[in-house]
């Protein structure tokens, strides 16, 4: 009975920010402001990869009493909402604060890899030094697994597989630090002025950025077209090589899985220094924006704030969105 009544208490602070505050936590502070960030223009031809599911399952599981009409009010620590094509900020919430970012460095993971232009159909092996000893964390994919580049990206994308990443890391021409070294390049070049990685997986509580500089990459993934395909894919079956059966994976965002969202872009991501995050290229009432949630408490908690984003955006005009203090 105990266990049950914590978890309700958790599901409740995770779904709904009032109930945060109704439980005496302070509600931070935020103002949304129009600003032009400098991202590239969004291309509403065939670079489009859309997720379509029509199953209400994420939806009403994670629907809370919001309606969209009153001022938007998130439980996540830190965000931020962009509409892609114009470059205009709708909300914005502690951007410019430095955090971890757990498994969301698996996007510039990606970039970095397929910038080198490497052999995607090369037959990888899970090495001793893809296991995570800084966070034990668990993983399907036992060492002397052999899998193709492809596939090794797909799972650090889809189901945010660590060994897959790090494996994706130690494969590349120079090894490991090259290749941090060519995601803090790449950083810099996008303009992440406030990020550092430091490995290819994002257990590292030292891999960090800011909201700001997570929206210039997430632009920047969302032209990667096997970026978009991989997050936006639901499952996938693969059966490493030697091995008669398969084994299913799944997308680490509940959104993804089943909802009727437009999603152009996934990640997710989780480490108690960062707390739970998500960002995602998505279309609302036919606009592309780029959503940001970091640091949120509770693992339901980033999908309640996604779904109120939603809601706020669809019962409002858009063009007036950031004219407007909200708190």
């Amino acid at each position: 009975m105990r266990k049950f009544l914590l978890f309700y208490i958790a599901l409740m602070l995770s779904a709904s920010p009032m109930a945060l505050q109704a439980a005496g936590k302070k509600s931070h502070k935020h103002v949304s402001v129009i600003s032009k960030h400098k991202l590239v223009s969004y291309n509403s031809g065939n670079m489009r990869v859309h997720h379509r599911l029509h199953a209400s399952k994420a939806s009403s599981v994670y629907a809370d009493t919001y309606d969209g009409r009153g001022p938007l009010r998130l439980a996540s620590s830190k965000v931020l909402v962009i509409n892609q094509l114009t470059g205009e900020t709708l909300y914005a919430k502690n951007t410019n604060q430095l955090t971890p970012i757990a498994s969301v460095t698996k996007l510039m993971t990606a970039m970095v890899m397929l910038d080198a232009h490497l052999p995607m159909d090369d037959l990888l092996y899970i090495a001793n030094e893809d296991v995570d000893y800084l966070k034990s964390t668990h993983s399907r994919l036992n060492v002397g697994t052999s899998l193709t580049r492809g596939e090794l990206l797909q799972l650090a994308l889809m189901a945010s597989e660590n060994r897959a990443a790090s494996a994706l890391g130690r494969n590349y021409p120079g090894g490991i630090s090259s290749f941090v070294g060519a995601m803090n390049q790449k950083a810099e070049v996008l303009g992440m002025k406030s990020s550092h990685f430091v490995d290819s997986t994002g257990l590292d509580s030292n891999n960090v950025s800011t909201a700001e500089d997570l929206a210039k990459m997430v632009n920047a993934a969302y032209h990667y077209p096997e970026i978009r395909q991989v997050t936006t894919t639901a499952s996938q079956a693969i059966t490493p090589y030697g091995r008669g059966n398969p084994i299913k994976f799944v997308n680490t965002n509940a959104l993804v899985r089943g909802s009727d969202w437009v999603i152009g872009l996934s990640k997710t991501g989780f480490i108690n220094e960062a707390g739970r995050c998500l960002v995602m290229q998505v279309e609302i009432s036919g606009q592309p924006m780029i959503i940001v949630l970091l640091d949120s408490v509770g693992k339901l908690t980033r999908i309640g704030d996604a779904n109120r984003i939603r809601k706020w955006v669809e019962n409002n005009d858009v063009a007036s969105l950031g004219d407007n203090v909200r708190g």
